[in-house]
């Protein structure tokens, strides 16, 4: 297997990890807890989520970058930062003002997530030092 393939299947591997964290999460918080906005509860599962994914980008798919954890700590923060204020909008508009299924809704902000995290993480928070 070539070097980009284990790449991206180490990506997918990470994705699926992080993102059954959060789906977990997200359902705790609306059927345990009873958070009553889908978008809410999914900001509070997003930052389990994202935690997860850092820890698995920064040690498993992009483990030689040269840079200080400190400083892809920070960049990662803001890329998933945007990306889980856009999750929540997905959910908040899909659930809560058009009431449909969040867990429909959070496939297509899952799926947003999943492109824009990659390009982020590859190009900018993990990118090999020059």
């Amino acid at each position: 297997m070539n070097q980009h393939a284990l790449e991206v299947l180490k990506y997918v591997i990470n994705g699926v990890v992080a993102t059954l964290i959060h789906f977990g999460v997200l359902s705790f918080c609306l059927k345990v807890v009873g958070v009553p906005s889908a978008g809410f509860a999914n900001l509070i599962a997003a930052i389990f989520g994202i935690t997860a994914s850092f820890i698995g980008s920064r040690y498993f798919v992009f483990p030689v970058t040269g840079e200080t954890v400190a400083s892809q700590l920070l960049k990662f923060s803001g890329l998933y930062g945007g990306i889980a204020i856009l999750h929540g909008f997905v959910l908040l508009i899909w659930s809560d003002w058009f009431g449909f299924d969040y867990r429909a809704g959070f496939l297509i902000a899952t799926a947003l997530q999943v492109s824009l995290s990659y390009i982020g993480n590859k190009f900018f928070v993990f990118r090999m030092s020059a």
